[in-house]
């Protein structure tokens, strides 16, 4: 283990997971991950955790078990045996199986997906995966799959959620995250439902009961207005997509985000954070301000995050940099001996506070 001075301090429940993982930033030069004690950043190359090969797949749908337990998407997870309450993420993955013509005997090409939207026919679902860029599709064993798990550390970092994986949280600490936790899920916390325009949520549910008239099929896919009922006087053509301003095709799916109401949707390239762009992993978001944000958006919008150890801080002791950036007290501190920034250390003009 390489060890830095000054820097060892351990912390309770800190977590190990992707050591030895190879860094895809540094291309071969660094040995593999080996987790600083509490900086989510390897004490080899300094890249960050997720710049490294990413979590197993177990590992991923432990950590949205926990995110989706005790909110109103819990059904999207379900219960491990002799786990004491603990719950798993009931990932939908599809294998999508298509003959490939030739003149000898006829051999089928299998696609897996690491993850598609559930609930959907898989005419729906594969319609949903041709629209969004090639490189972004999670196809097993592709970038798209890599860049989906790289997303799922990024957006939903497992700290945001869990006391147990941060650094030395106080009891009050530890409280006050297990409330901003309780109140996110409450009040923000949502995963997109793909659907055909018109289609989303009640509009969903209304569509079967309509009556068989000779009117039936002038009225079969009504807009939603802005109280959440069905208005039939507009066409579903006329669905207009609230990222980019387009109207969204009939035939193609959409995503709606049942905390927005269903009087919004958005097109599968446009259902993104509205703070750093990137496509929202999974569909999970938070609704905030009238706005999609991920995880990660959301969470630093209402507390300050530490740039040394990427923590939400809830604690008092904090310091305030000349940038005005907000650190833990104790992390604002050089990267090579851990010594305060505040005073002069013995790394002279190579201290450094390095944020990630």
């Amino acid at each position: 283990m390489d060890v830095i001075p000054g820097m060892q301090k351990m912390s309770v429940g800190q977590p190990t997971a992707g050591r030895g993982a190879v860094c895809l930033t540094c291309k071969g030069i660094c040995a593999g991950f080996q987790p600083h004690s509490w900086r989510k950043a390897c004490v080899r190359c300094h890249c960050s955790q997720e710049g490294h090969a990413p979590n197993s797949d177990a590992e991923d749908d432990r950590k949205m078990g926990r995110l989706l337990a005790d909110s109103q998407y819990a059904h999207l997870t379900t219960k491990v045996k002799g786990g004491d309450g603990l719950r798993l993420y009931k990932r939908n993955r599809m294998i999508v199986t298509n003959p490939v013509v030739s003149r000898k005997d006829p051999t089928f090409n299998t696609v897996t997906y690491d993850w598609a939207p559930p609930g959907l026919t898989q005419k729906l679902a594969m319609q949903y995966m041709e629209l969004l860029p090639e490189e972004r599709r999670p196809v097993a064993g592709t970038e798209g799959a890599l860049y989906r798990r790289r997303q799922l550390m990024r957006q939903l970092p497992t700290y945001d959620q869990d006391p147990a994986h941060c650094h030395s949280l106080s009891d009050a600490e530890t409280k006050a995250m297990a409330q901003f936790v309780q109140s996110y899920k409450e009040q923000a916390l949502g995963v997109g439902e793909v659907a055909l325009p018109g289609e989303g949520g009640a509009a969903k549910e209304n569509v079967g009961k309509r009556s068989s008239g000779k009117d039936s099929q002038e009225r079969l896919n009504p807009e939603p207005t802005t109280n959440g009922t069905l208005d039939e006087s507009v066409p579903k053509s006329l669905h207009k997509c609230a990222g980019c301003g387009e109207r969204a095709a009939a035939d193609e799916p959409v995503v709606y985000a049942e905390r927005a109401g269903y009087e919004r949707l958005w097109h599968p390239t446009c259902f993104v954070c509205g703070e750093c762009g990137e496509a929202l992993v999974d569909l999970v978001y938070f609704w905030s301000t009238g706005g999609l944000l991920c995880g990660r958006h959301y969470c630093q919008h209402l507390r300050p995050r530490c740039p040394g150890c990427d923590e939400l801080i809830f604690s008092d002791l904090l310091h305030r940099d000349a940038s005005g950036q907000v650190w833990h007290k104790e992390h604002f501190c050089c990267w090579q001996c851990g010594q305060s920034l505040d005073v002069r250390c013995g790394c002279g003009e190579r201290c450094q506070p390095q944020s990630l």
